[in-house]
């Protein structure tokens, strides 16, 4: 909104109105007004929380500091929407078909969130949505996206390239994994990418949903993330920085860099009140968001291959889950037990799952594993970065 009154002030030659048109000024104060919105109604919106009795359900896993957490204020991920889509609106072009599909993702995982804490804290049912629910709430977005992306008249390039790391000729066509289809190849590629989006969505916000498991853990990553992709965003809608990196030019995608500037800016400051001990959780309205605006993000800006190694803690926190109940099965197949007996511990692949919880079991304190998941994020994002001249 701001961009258009200052566009229009520009226009009347007012003094100072044409800083609006960078894209860098927007960004960095789209990122302070998501920072100060938290850090000024975090406390009143936790005293809010806490006056209504709005708490978590903790299930006792038998962790170490478990119990303490009980009672403590939980939904803060509205708060983290609010901070993202207020400076939004403020300081991002909104006739932009980008962001307009972020805003649509944050808006759409957050109610699917929303609807699951609702349940668990005013229904009192500890299972919330079912998870089918949930996965119908991604996939519906990544049909959304994928759809708007190939067939939207205001995204000019409606190619299937993207990028590929660690490759010298760093872009993949889809349509090569299908020309075995000869000529029907491009005539369903669309079909191709639509899936591959569905993917990436579902995998990536649910991930993220279970990397919130210590307090601070999934913000942090998620801010760090969000930094490596509005750094990814800036160049790649920045026609003479694309150019000297030898990168793909997206014409209008740089205007991402303002959302997830406030995106960065909303988890920063959630994280003030996270870190352990924790004054409030996000929940699901939060951490099913969170992963869905990263995965999106990515999608748009053609880095959805770079998310494994950007991405490596929700990767590692996923296939940990994975490796667990896969070998559990094995275990109860061979050794002919019913499904609902506990295999013992020795002969699990890990003492607990997510792998957060793996080593609480062995004893690591909370914070120290936050801060080392964290810093592996850190350097994760570096990495990511450096892929574009790593070829």
């Amino acid at each position: 909104m701001l961009y258009y009154l200052f566009n229009w002030l520009d226009s009347l030659d007012f003094p100072g109105a044409g800083v609006f048109q960078y894209i860098s000024f927007r960004a960095a104060f789209s990122a302070i007004t998501s920072l100060l919105i938290m850090l000024l109604f975090g406390k009143p919106f936790i005293r809010f929380i806490r006056r209504r009795q709005i708490g978590e359900t903790v299930r006792q896993l038998g962790l170490e500091g478990q119990s303490e957490k009980a009672g403590t204020p939980t939904m803060g991920g509205v708060l983290i929407l609010v901070a993202i889509i207020i400076p939004t609106l403020l300081f991002a072009q909104l006739d932009n078909i980008y962001v307009l599909i972020m805003l649509g993702t944050t808006a759409w995982l957050g109610l699917v969130g929303f609807v699951d804490d609702y349940i668990k804290v005013f229904k009192k049912d500890k299972r919330g949505l079912p998870g089918r629910f949930k996965v119908v709430g991604q996939v519906t977005l990544g049909l959304a996206v994928g759809l708007l992306v190939m067939f939207h008249p205001a995204i000019s390039d409606h190619s299937t390239l993207t990028t590929i790391p660690f490759v010298k000729d760093n872009e993949l066509d889809y349509a090569k994994i299908i020309t075995w289809m000869g000529d029907w190849t491009q005539n369903w590629v669309w079909l191709l990418y639509v899936i591959i989006v569905i993917l990436v969505v579902t995998a990536v916000s649910n991930a993220s949903n279970l990397t919130d498991g210590l307090d601070g853990l999934a913000t942090g990553i998620a801010s760090v993330n969000g930094g490596a992709l509005a750094i990814l965003a800036w160049l790649s809608g920045n026609v003479i920085m694309a150019g000297y990196l030898n990168i793909m030019y997206l014409p209008n995608i740089g205007e991402l860099t303002v959302f997830i500037a406030a995106f960065v800016g909303a988890t920063l400051g959630f994280l003030w009140f996270n870190t352990h001990p924790a004054e409030i959780f996000m929940g699901d309205t939060g951490s099913l968001a969170i992963g869905g605006i990263i995965a999106v993000f990515a999608l748009l800006i053609r880095k959805e291959l770079l998310l494994p190694v950007l991405c490596g803690i929700y990767l590692i926190e996923d296939l940990s889950v994975i490796i667990q109940t896969a070998s559990c099965k094995i275990y109860r197949r061979r050794h002919r037990l019913p499904m609902s007996q506990p295999v013992p511990v020795e002969h699990r692949a890990f003492l607990m799952t997510p792998l957060h919880h793996h080593y609480q079991k062995k004893g690591l304190k909370e914070q120290k594993i936050t801060q080392r998941f964290v810093i592996v994020a850190i350097l994760l994002a570096i990495v990511s970065i450096v892929t574009l001249k790593m070829r």
